[in-house]
């Protein structure tokens, strides 16, 4: 399908992000992309599913995703192989206000790191939570307890009871997902390392 040139600049792609693919072997799944630095209104942001299958988390994804600007990654490593370490970096390039949040260690890519979500000194929309399973509950409720908008339990965590306790709270919630991956896809980007 060939789309019109209305001379919008695509996206400024976050450094040392991979070459997109040429526009005939990408796959339309979303509108156009806004001009570089704007996101477009939730309602136009479409993600790609199974066929004929629904995604229960995609509206609350493109609601996060569109509207978020302060993260707190809960288990921020300083280790660049880990992805808490990769999620931030990415985040942070990608224009995300990020907070790293571990006690064992002062700062992260330039930007200070805290001991807890309590210590943070500005409002958090989302806590991006790299915990064990058994460690989400009390993230949960610090998440609560700041305030923050949404907690997002990154791929292979998860934990119903605590997503059900931060959802009566008011709080947006996703889980088993990485907000890396997600957000790719929400910019239809290719996956990282494509």
């Amino acid at each position: 399908m060939a789309e019109e040139d209305n001379g919008a600049q695509p996206p400024a792609l976050p450094e040392n992000a991979p070459t997109p693919l040429p526009p005939s072997r990408q796959l339309s799944i979303a509108p156009p992309s806004p001009p570089a630095g704007e996101l477009p209104p939730s309602s136009q942001i479409a993600l790609p599913a199974a066929a004929g299958a629904v995604d229960p988390q995609g509206a609350v994804i493109n609601e996060i995703l569109g509207t978020a600007r302060t993260v707190a990654v809960v288990g921020a490593s300083e280790k660049a192989g880990k992805p808490s370490h990769r999620v931030s970096f990415y985040l942070m390039r990608a224009g995300f206000e990020v907070y790293p949040v571990n006690p064992s260690f002062p700062e992260l890519g330039g930007r200070k790191a805290y001991p807890d979500l309590r210590s943070i000194p500005v409002k958090i929309d989302v806590v991006d939570i790299f915990r064990k399973a058994e460690m989400v509950p009390p993230v949960v409720e610090e998440a609560i307890s700041i305030g923050a908008g949404a907690v997002w339990m990154q791929e292979g965590i998860a934990d119903e009871k605590a997503a059900s306790r931060a959802r009566a709270a008011g709080l947006k919630v996703v889980m088993d997902r990485c907000m890396m991956k997600e957000h790719r896809k929400m910019l239809s980007l290719p996956p990282e390392g494509q």
